[in-house]
């Protein structure tokens, strides 16, 4: 009987069969073929995330636009990152980073094997789950108090967390159901979920509009409905995109079972995984004491929705054109990991870089160029002018860390594919140093205003310091990397990048001078800048050669 605890350093033979076998590696490590197969089953996914981050930038509207940035908008917002602090810090890293490793190794013991192992991994985590969360409802108002020190603000944030902690449960469960789906080799539904979580929030906005309460909200006059609504919903979303979640590993031919044999050989794997989740635990500790002073630091500035929205503008580059990429390359990096191919895991490695440097770049610089503008565009007349300056500032300001934050979330998966979580725990706690230490500069130098604009370019600095520091522990334990071409695929980018920011800029002077309307302004800016900007940069890539350009085009024009 296999132990999948540990996990042999040689290969096993594998088991096939229709559902469960393991996939072809395309041919030709490093050359074209491969490159084309990893594009071609990302562009599926790239296509949801899309769909999902357009939804879910719609639902953070809606939800500025009923809320706004003042004290009721903070409140909700900090309530709502409360689950996703507990669920990072009590179980996040576990789930999320060691299960497609662990259950990618479990598959080459078979078809039974696996699925026998994968329902234990199931049943241990909803159990786990229901446990914390139950716990983490029962002290909502300590955890609260911990962040919020306006009396009012805090009896509205507490009674919002009461209402949205339960999301740690489900948060769960999307995490663990789409981790068992990606090594299966199914990403489309875990790319989708969050669309079915945005349409309910903005279901629920509508609700909420509706509702009879006074014209201006204040955490002292905001109603027991208006309470009820935005907090329940705002839950009946992540419950959503759960239920999608478990229908989806129904789909594909998995039945959760929940009969489990004799106490002793269930959690024998759980035993032999203490190591690694002991350092998981350590990292997820990092990052929410780094969370928790962050937090504070925007409660005590008045800028804990402003950095929430410029977080989000962030993000959406990064889920679309990165997240893709990464969850098609985890599973390839675990399955060549698993059986001592270290060349192949470089090689994805490399690739994933080559890829990520080639989209993240140009969408860094017209980030910085159109941030201010976009974010005047779209947050003027759902919050106040200044806060919606300020989003877009912060945007602008902090955009250079968008590839570091990719490329250190590559860096990790390599790290995790390995059964390696000491070393993400130690980059983790230099990006978390250096983000906390710019912090302390910013409150105790810069005004209020530009501390709120230090949250996000903190942030960017720690992705920064995090990439640099993941590159030379890879290379001290792998050697050369082959970054080569790394390099000179960024080389050529930031080449291009630079030829579309100075074209774009001169097209948004040419229409300031041109339009008066401020909106109309910022429209036309928005669409000569990047119309111009686009054209500039793709006629440079083709000028300089991109092969990776080259290869997306390809692929999007393809039948």
């Amino acid at each position: 009987m296999h132990d999948y605890g540990s996990f042999p350093t040689q290969p096993l033979p594998v088991q096939r069969d229709r559902r469960d076998a393991e996939p072809v590696r395309f041919k030709g490590i490093g050359g074209r073929s491969e490159s084309e197969g990893l594009a071609r089953a990302g562009r599926g996914v790239a296509v949801a995330s899309m769909v999902s981050r357009v939804t879910g930038f719609a639902r953070t509207l809606a939800v500025a636009a009923v809320l706004g940035t003042a004290a009721v908008g903070d409140a909700f917002n900090g309530a709502n990152n409360l689950p996703n602090m507990v669920y990072e810090l009590l179980l996040g890293g576990v789930l999320a980073s060691a299960v497609v490793p662990v259950l990618t190794r479990a598959r080459r013991h078979g078809r039974q094997r696996s699925r026998e192992f994968t329902q234990r991994v199931l049943l241990a985590a909803v159990l786990l789950l229901a446990v914390v969360t139950a716990v983490t409802v029962a002290c909502a108002p300590l955890i609260v108090h911990v962040f919020i020190a306006d009396s009012g603000q805090r009896r509205l944030a507490t009674a919002l967390a009461y209402l949205l902690l339960p999301q740690i449960f489900f948060y769960g469960v999307t995490v663990i159901v789409g981790a068992v789906l990606n090594v299966r080799d199914s990403f489309a539904a875990a790319a989708w979920a969050p669309v079915i979580n945005n349409v309910i929030v903005l279901g629920t906005c509508a609700v909420f509009v509706l509702l009879p309460g006074p014209v201006t909200l204040t955490p002292a006059t905001m109603t027991s409905a208006q309470v009820l609504t935005i907090g329940l919903g705002a839950t009946a979303g992540i419950v959503g995109q759960s239920v999608w979640m478990v229908a989806a590993l129904r789909r594909n031919g998995f039945r959760w079972s929940w009969r489990a044999r004799p106490v002793p050989y269930t959690w024998r794997p759980v035993r032999a995984a203490v190591p690694i989740a002991g350092w998981l635990l350590v990292y997820a500790a990092i990052s929410q004491l780094g969370v928790a002073i962050t937090m504070r630091v925007a409660f005590d500035h008045e800028g804990v929705s402003i950095s929430s929205y410029a977080e989000l503008l962030f993000q959406v580059p990064y889920g679309i054109l990165a997240a893709s990429v990464l969850t098609v390359l985890m599973p390839r990096i675990s399955r060549a990991a698993a059986v001592g191919d270290d060349s192949a895991v470089l090689a994805d490695l490399a690739r994933g870089a080559r890829y990520l440097s080639t989209a993240l770049i140009p969408v860094s610089m017209a980030l910085s160029l159109f941030g201010p503008v976009f974010a005047a565009l779209v947050f003027t007349g759902r919050v106040d002018p200044a806060s919606a300056h300020l989003i877009g500032i912060a945007v602008a300001c902090s955009s250079f860390g968008l590839a570091p934050f990719a490329l250190v979330m590559l860096q990790m998966r390599v790290f995790y594919a390995h059964n390696d979580t000491r070393t993400p725990a130690l980059i983790n706690l230099v990006m978390v140093a250096t983000k906390l230490a710019a912090l302390a500069l910013a409150t105790a130098l810069l005004p209020a205003q530009a501390v709120v604009v230090m949250l996000s370019v903190a942030s960017s600095l720690a992705y920064t310091a995090g990439a640099a520091t993941g590159h030379v522990l890879l290379r001290r334990r792998h050697g050369l990397l082959g970054f080569t071409a790394v390099a000179a695929t960024a080389h050529r980018v930031l080449w291009a990048t630079a030829v579309a920011g100075v074209a774009g800029f001169a097209a948004v002077l040419l229409t300031n001078i041109t339009v008066t309307t401020p909106t109309l302004d910022h429209l036309t800016a928005l669409g000569a800048g990047g119309l111009v900007a686009t054209a500039a940069f793709l006629l440079a890539a083709k000028l300089i050669g991109i092969p990776e350009i080259r290869t997306a085009r390809t692929l999007l024009t393809r039948a």
